[in-house]
């Protein structure tokens, strides 16, 4: 007899934190993210020094990129990939063992200088191999083609952590090198392909019990082809030559029609709703680290090269995942779906935190007060969201009525 989710989810014994993909990577990736930041101010304020091989800057980028965002897409994909194939989700053991090796990766890289050359480079990369090959078997058994290409931003996400190891074993400063870039622009195409599915989806659903006249357009028209295309080329130009003037210029075009990508979703009619508003926010980052990326390439006395990246890695990335963590962890363990005080609260601070963080690089005489406020509000928001769904993350979730 087949088994359903919920029931192979019920039938696992152990902690409730293991029976869904999830679990473990949205609660301890949003403690990594704020203790990380934790471990980054008391390095800057020269109070710590982790054993690591990397330069400080080079660890505060690789674990926010590779790290964090690791944890979060792990979740994500364990979670969705049974909903496109048809197939169980990882549980139990299984998905214990997955998650261990994503706290040996973490582990590995803030101790990395006290190891064996390329030991703890090994650690790391092997869960996102681990969770490539996963991932690669559920489509194949699933015959589930069309998403083929998640895993194959997957596998460049993977291939740009081992160039950031490389980069950083020969002395190079890996934040500021293909590596990082290559990182970035994977997770900036997985936004534009998962986030150009669930947010009009998700608009549209809501709209659509509200009786709204006017709807979401429908996602991967010809229009969202050619974005995605012009999106990719731009990116792909960008890791490769990023001060290149015509490489500003594809960007500036891909910032202007991701813009107007999003403004075919009618986000304007979710601001009562904070559970679509923050997604609709969240994919707004990535038109605004384009085009901001442009400028800095085009006039770089105009605005620095690093704001425009945080536009990405703190506003995209960090925006979006929070966005889609809440929703999910509401809606698969049986609450509804509505945003409380305390969600609202973690959204607003998250973006005060992604504000001063822009703002400390558009005014340096003022970048010490702006990084601390940037790093005391990225704390609280994550946190926040800890204490929030903790709890039911770590509870299995009530049995229907």
């Amino acid at each position: 007899m087949t088994q359903t989710t919920s029931e192979q989810s019920r039938q696992w014994q152990g902690p409730a934190v293991f029976s869904y993909g999830f679990r473990p990577f949205f609660l301890f990736g949003a403690v990594w993210a704020a203790l990380a930041m934790v471990l980054w101010i008391l390095m800057l304020a020269g109070l710590i020094a982790l054993p690591t091989a990397l330069d400080p800057v080079s660890w505060h980028a690789h674990e926010f990129l590779f790290g964090y965002l690791g944890a979060i897409i792990a979740g994500f994909l364990l979670t969705a990939v049974p909903n496109w194939t048809g197939r169980l989700p990882v549980v139990g053991w299984n998905l214990a063992g997955l998650f261990a090796l994503w706290v040996a990766g973490r582990v590995a890289v803030a101790s990395s200088a006290i190891w064996p050359v390329g030991l703890s480079e090994v650690v790391d990369l092997s869960f996102l191999v681990v969770l490539g090959a996963v991932i690669l078997r559920e489509i194949v058994v699933g015959k589930n083609w069309r998403n083929l290409l998640v895993l194959a931003l997957l596998s460049v996400f993977a291939l740009a952590n081992l160039i950031f190891h490389l980069e950083a074993a020969r002395g190079d400063v890996a934040a500021q090198g293909i590596g990082l870039r290559l990182g970035i622009g994977a997770v900036v195409m997985m936004i534009v392909v998962i986030g150009g599915r669930v947010v009009p989806s998700f608009t549209r659903n809501w709209l659509v019990q509200r009786k709204a006249e006017r709807l979401p357009a429908p996602p991967m028209q010809r229009f969202d082809k050619a974005t995605f295309l012009i999106t990719v080329l731009a990116l792909v130009a960008w890791v490769g030559a990023p001060d290149h003037g015509a490489v500003g210029g594809a960007l500036l075009i891909a910032g202007v029609l991701n813009a107007a990508r999003l403004a075919r979703w009618q986000g304007g009619q979710t601001l009562s709703e904070p559970l679509l508003w923050i997604l609709h926010l969240g994919y707004a980052f990535v038109p605004l680290g384009a085009i901001f990326a442009a400028l800095a390439i085009l006039w770089p006395d105009l605005f620095p090269a690093i704001a425009a990246q945080h536009f990405w890695m703190a506003g995209a990335f960090g925006v979006m995942t929070v966005a889609m963590m809440t929703r999910a962890t509401l809606g698969h363990t049986g609450q509804k779906l509505v945003a409380g005080p305390g969600t609202l609260a973690l959204y607003l601070v998250l973006i005060g935190a992604v504000v001063a963080r822009t703002a400390a690089a558009i005014w340096p005489d003022l970048a010490m007060l702006f990084h601390t406020l940037s790093g005391v509000f990225w704390i609280g928001a994550f946190v926040g969201f800890g204490v929030v769904y903790g709890p039911c993350l770590m509870t299995p979730k009530p049995a229907r009525r």
